[in-house]
């Protein structure tokens, strides 16, 4: 495991400890080897992990839209910062070159991300741990429809499994280096079953 992805906001929130949270998360990736793969921009959570990463002479690269590049929000001290056309551009090269994916808070561009690296391992098309950095119980309520849409047989029981929830950043990377990815095919059932869902 060389590099981490992180989805999060371009808000900062209204609470600091969010901010607080990101900056924590960026040092220690830094402090665990591991280098940062986010999307590019210099404000809200993005700038947080990103100066937490920097700070601590890591490596972090972004990834960023041409659109948001030539309004001047690309992070300017970034180890690298990659330019691409689309926003499905952005997000494929972001899961080329990250080995696990971990989303912070954010609004409805970070649950995009989280929601489609997630489904990709529903469908067994990679084996990278995914989790949230849960600061302040930002995604409590998230787990509690997850665990409904699992009691209503939308989603399988296990599959919830695949998330990994913490409100520590090193604990949580720890869990990422130790993470087993599920046997082939324990997943994806291709059989068709009345009670089973995707």
């Amino acid at each position: 495991m060389k590099r981490i992805g992180v989805f999060c906001g371009s808000s900062s929130g209204r609470d600091a400890e969010y901010g607080r949270t990101a900056r924590a998360l960026g040092r220690a990736l830094a402090a665990a080897g591991l280098g940062l793969v986010y999307g590019g921009s210099a404000i809200g959570l993005m700038r947080e992990i990103a100066e937490g990463v920097l700070e601590e002479h890591g490596e972090a690269i972004g990834v960023i839209t041409r659109q948001l590049a030539d309004k001047k929000l690309g992070h300017p001290g970034l180890t690298e910062l990659r330019v691409v056309d689309t926003m499905h551009e952005r997000k494929a090269t972001m899961s080329e070159l990250a080995d696990g994916f971990i989303a912070l808070p954010g609004g409805v561009g970070t649950l995009d991300e989280l929601f489609e690296i997630l489904t990709w391992a529903l469908l067994g098309l990679h084996c990278k741990p995914c989790g949230l950095l849960n600061a302040r119980g930002y995604y409590d309520r998230l787990r509690e429809f997850l665990t409904h849409a699992a009691d209503e047989h939308f989603i399988q029981h296990d599959y919830l499994d695949l998330l990994l929830v913490d409100t520590d950043p090193a604990n949580l990377l720890r869990r990422f280096k130790a993470y087993q990815p599920p046997q082939a095919g324990r997943w994806l059932d291709l059989r068709i079953k009345a009670e089973t869902f995707i």
